[in-house]
């Protein structure tokens, strides 16, 4: 008894029940993290620098210059560009995981500081984060703006202003005269969308005047979204606007204000003379309608969200649909076979003895083709707009952390050699059997527009301006490069995909009755 009791003294024999539970709890504990998953790690990535990371190294030309780091360092990659992680998906299913399986946590944008300051802070449809605002925003534009009712409604306003153009175009074509085609369907796209969103409403002189100072302050606002901010890479330095871009757009947002401003004043004023008339004749005043019946909802539309709606529409609907058709344009051009079947298809369906109406689209296979492979190859928005998550999440077996900077590469993944054949090469015709590919974002391999929540509001009416315009330029001209000159398709990278070298052509009237240019 006495050899038990020295063995084991008394406290000791206390103390061993606690011990025994604390080292089954440190053992438990010890076990499940045992088990439990590591978290797995970032995508890879070339190195970086120390406090600017990969900022020294980027290209210009980012939709290029990320295919190729993707050749190197697979189809996710990571780059540290000043203090904002930026992440780079580069195939078809990495695209299907962000902007499908995990489209609502994907569904914010990253917001560069410009275009908060170009969007009364960034409640338009762009730039607002995902939530209820959003979606009443979209469900306007996309249920009541952009149906096919409302588009349909404004087609006598797209015709007047395509028919204008068609002839100034013949006037030049019969002086000899080469012609700008880019600037000339900058000015078809400005003008016809600003008679879309308020020809109703304003008078002829004052539309004149707004399409002057528009012309400017749209092509100052779409350089500065392109332009580098060193506020975005480093956003502790964005109160002091280094490079003073900030200021810049501010200036412009504020002539964009006014502009609009002077628009709505107009309109209000000119309500009370066409009381008599219901149907709304322009977006603005459908915009102003809605905002009056949106009053009492959940959300309500103001005037700034109205006036965010038409610069998105402004902006979006301008350089985007003009860069579409000079592409396009300059594609058929080098290759002279492909414009003759599209030439030949117009003929079989309109006729030589009358002009293209919208009418005629659906039965123009080919020339969908050609805005479809024109798409493919050099679609608007090269790297889309980038997509931000709300939340850390894994994509390809690698963790992406929350407020990343996510480009979608759908440049890169439009021509991949594994999805296409012969992927370079123009070929509408590659269309005509493939009924997948279209612009409802749903195929991961073609998706021009986006996909998912957040694809392009504006898919309907990008696709009516740019099919009518298209088809009207092929169907009354042929078109002639200036002897000794030779057609560059070269791409400019930035905020929408442009040509390097700006597409001069002589046009040459090809109708029989020259009373069908007037």
């Amino acid at each position: 008894m006495s050899l038990f009791t020295n063995l084991f003294p008394e406290n000791t024999i206390n103390i061993t029940p606690y011990s025994i539970l604390v080292l089954i709890a440190i053992f438990s504990i010890l076990w499940y993290l045992s088990k439990r998953s590591p978290r797995p790690p970032l995508p890879p990535g070339p190195r970086g620098l120390p406090l600017v990371g990969n900022l020294p190294f980027l290209d210009p030309d980012l939709h290029t210059y990320f295919a190729n780091l993707a050749q190197k360092h697979g189809p996710i990659f990571k780059l540290n560009l000043g203090s904002k992680l930026t992440v780079v998906v580069d195939s078809p299913s990495l695209a299907r995981e962000i902007l499908k399986d995990q489209d609502i946590n994907f569904s914010n944008r990253d917001v560069p500081i410009t275009g908060r300051a170009a969007t009364y802070g960034g409640i338009d449809i762009v730039w607002s984060p995902y939530g209820a605002e959003w979606r009443q925003l979209r469900k306007v534009c996309v249920l009541k703006l952009l149906s096919r009712k409302t588009l349909d409604s404004f087609y006598e306003l797209r015709r007047k202003e395509v028919r204008e153009r068609t002839r100034y175009l013949y006037e030049q074509g019969q002086e000899g005269s080469h012609v700008n085609v880019g600037d000339q369907l900058f000015l078809t796209m400005m003008n016809l969308t600003m008679n879309m969103l308020w020809g109703g409403s304003v008078e002829t002189e004052m539309m004149e005047s707004i399409g002057t100072e528009f012309k400017g302050v749209i092509s100052e606002i779409t350089r500065l979204l392109a332009e580098p901010n060193v506020s975005d890479f480093f956003p502790w330095l964005a109160r002091f606007d280094l490079q003073g871009l900030v200021k810049k757009m501010r200036v412009c947002a504020g002539e964009l204000d006014a502009v609009l401003d002077r628009a709505i004043e107009q309109m209000q004023r000119l309500k009370g003379r066409d009381a008599h008339d219901g149907e709304s004749k322009d977006f603005l005043q459908y915009l102003m309608k809605l905002k009056e019946q949106e009053s009492d909802s959940e959300v309500s539309i103001t005037a700034n969200h109205v006036k965010a709606v038409l610069t998105d529409m402004v902006v979006g609907g301008t350089d985007t649909s003009t860069n579409t058709i000079e592409f396009a344009m300059a594609e058929l051009m080098s290759n002279p076979e492909l414009m003759k079947r599209a030439q030949q298809e117009l003929d079989e369906v309109v006729g030589k003895d009358k002009i293209v109406e919208e009418s005629h689209i659906t039965s123009l296979p080919y020339i969908s083709a050609i805005m479809k492979e024109t798409l493919r190859l050099h679609p608007t928005l090269p790297l889309l707009v980038p997509h931000r998550p709300a939340e850390s999440a894994v994509v390809g077996g690698y963790t992406i952390p929350k407020d990343s900077k996510i480009f979608v590469n759908v440049w890169s993944i439009q021509r991949d050699p594994n999805m296409w054949e012969n992927p370079t090469e123009f070929r509408p015709e590659r269309f005509f059997d493939n009924n997948t590919c279209d612009f409802t974002g749903t195929n991961y391999s073609y998706f021009p527009f986006g996909s998912g929540r957040r694809i392009c509001a504006g898919v309907a009416l990008g696709e009516r301006m740019v099919l009518y315009t298209l088809a009207t330029l092929l169907h009354s001209f042929d078109w002639k490069i200036a002897e000794g000159k030779v057609l560059d398709l070269q791409e400019q990278f930035g905020i929408v995909l442009k040509l390097k070298t700006a597409l001069v052509a002589l046009p040459i009237p090809r109708l029989s009755d020259s009373n069908l240019y007037l």
